[in-house]
């Protein structure tokens, strides 16, 4: 039997790790974000919602059903289950998740078993033969919160997955609303593209019966054929790009793009451009709701913690170990066996000098901290930069609908006088495809223009974070309010 430390030393060892087991090097957390305006330069946060229904929808990260499109509400049900970078990032999670229960594994004794059976014939010697069983369990208790850190450290991370997950998911969802709403302007575009391809027609059509009439030149055909198959390659383009769009909303669901076929906006479908009322909230609660901010926030965290690990190199390990052995002729006899050895030591291990390796460590993770700390800070202003764009982007959109349209009809009744002076005798054909064009240009920027304010809507919603908010946030906010 084997005594290395007397049963009261090993006892009163073990006390002493227990009670150091909650000391940590790990410096206080003061990664503050930038200076918070009090509001936003472009407009006062929206105040309460039109419905209960559409809060529930927000709250529930569903921001897509305020458009209010069936369509649109069953291809984001896709998004889930087909988009391979969410695949990505939900195994991600699992990883992370994985890696912080190996962490977690520290605070446990290690248990090993081991048997072994030898047969050894020597010359003229009879057979022997030997077997042997052991049971070892050892602990290194967490004097210096090595363990604690780096679970911590990892739990952090496990979260910043998760936000990264629930980015990647609005990062795909606002792709797919975008590709989706272009797909509709450009069925709105076809539709208007076809009602002016007939008018170009009966244009060609008075101009020929004038030119067979000899009171029109054949230029004036040849302007009109030039204005109408403008006109028709204008739709093909229309329909190449209505194609790309559909491709990739094929892609962000999963499928290929001969399995998808959206069918097109015509009558009481059609496109209007929606806008619906989105809650501009307070900067500070920004932070908290864009999950790559909340993702960067997690990483400071794990950033600081892994400080503390490095400090903690500085101290010794510590560690209880037992053994427990048995020996007998036969595997088969070693239950029985009438021996039974067995010991149970302390070890203590301290680096002496390393060449300045755990200085350099600890500088690095400090270094390291730093930078994390900048690029929280950094996503914490884009963030905001991104948010006041598109408040901007909407408020003058609006304004800039308004006189799209009302040139838009200005230009069409332009378009119609011209073409009565035309068929009147009084101008030349020229002055009728100048206003045609006018006219079509106009008509298209509006829808354009509806296109653009969607487009905005869905990069503010993407902005704010889409309503996303994990269990974890609400403790974050706590802390944040603690340290003002």
């Amino acid at each position: 039997m084997f005594h290395p430390l007397t049963r009261p030393a090993v006892l009163a060892a073990a006390s002493t790790a227990l009670l150091l087991a909650a000391c940590s090097f790990t410096p206080r957390e003061n990664a503050t974000p930038p200076t918070l305006p009090p509001a936003w330069s472009q407009a006062a946060p929206a105040v309460g919602w039109q419905s209960a229904e559409q809060a529930r929808d927000w709250a529930a990260g569903a921001w897509w059903r305020l458009f209010e499109d069936p369509v649109l509400d069953g291809l984001m049900a896709r998004v889930d289950v087909g988009n391979q970078n969410l695949a990505v990032a939900a195994a991600n999670v699992a990883q992370a998740e994985a890696l912080l229960r190996q962490q977690q594994a520290g605070y446990w004794p290690t248990l090993t078993a081991s048997a072994s059976a030898q047969r050894g014939v020597a010359e003229s010697q009879p057979v022997t033969r030997s077997a042997s069983t052991n049971l070892a369990a050892s602990w290194s208790p967490d004097l210096w919160g090595r363990v604690g850190d780096a679970v911590k450290g990892q739990s952090a991370l496990a979260q910043a997955s998760r936000a990264d997950l629930a980015a990647a998911r609005l990062s795909a969802q606002a792709t797919l609303a975008n590709a989706y709403f272009a797909l509709r302007e450009a069925d709105a575009e076809a539709a208007l593209i076809g009602d002016i391809i007939a008018g170009y027609e009966r244009s060609a059509r008075i101009a020929l019966n004038r030119y067979d009439a000899g009171v029109a030149p054949r230029t004036d055909t040849y302007q009109a054929e030039l204005t109408l198959r403008n006109a028709q390659a204008t739709r093909q383009a229309l329909a190449r790009s209505r194609a790309l769009s559909e491709h990739a909303i094929a892609l962000l669901i999963g499928e290929a793009p001969a399995r998808l076929a959206i069918e097109s906006a015509t009558g009481t479908a059609a496109w209007a451009g929606k806008v619906p009322a989105i809650p501009a909230d307070l900067p500070s609660a920004l932070l908290l709701r864009r999950p790559d901010v909340a993702s960067l926030e997690r990483a400071v965290a794990n950033a600081n913690l892994q400080i503390g690990v490095a400090k903690s190199a500085y101290f010794p390990n510590f560690s209880l170990s037992r053994t427990i052995g048995a020996t007998a002729p036969h595997l088969l006899d070693l239950a029985s066996a009438p021996n039974l050895l067995w010991s149970m030591g302390l070890s203590l291990t301290q680096t002496v000098i390393d060449g300045g390796a755990r200085g350099a460590r600890v500088e690095q993770a400090e270094a390291a901290h730093d930078a994390a700390v900048a690029r929280y800070r950094q996503a914490a202003l884009t963030a905001m930069r991104e948010v006041e764009d598109q408040l901007s982007s909407l408020a003058t959109l609006d304004t800039q609908i308004a006189h799209a349209r009302a040139a838009a009809n200005a230009a069409q009744r332009i378009e119609q006088q011209f073409l009565n002076r035309y068929q009147a005798g009084l101008s030349a054909y020229t002055e009728v495809v100048t206003a045609q064009a006018s006219a079509l240009t106009a008509r298209r920027t509006v829808l354009q223009l509806l296109l653009s304010r969607q487009q905005a809507a869905v990069t503010l919603v993407q902005a704010l974070g889409g309503g996303w908010e994990a269990d974890w946030v609400d403790e974050l906010a706590r802390n944040a309010l603690s340290k003002q």
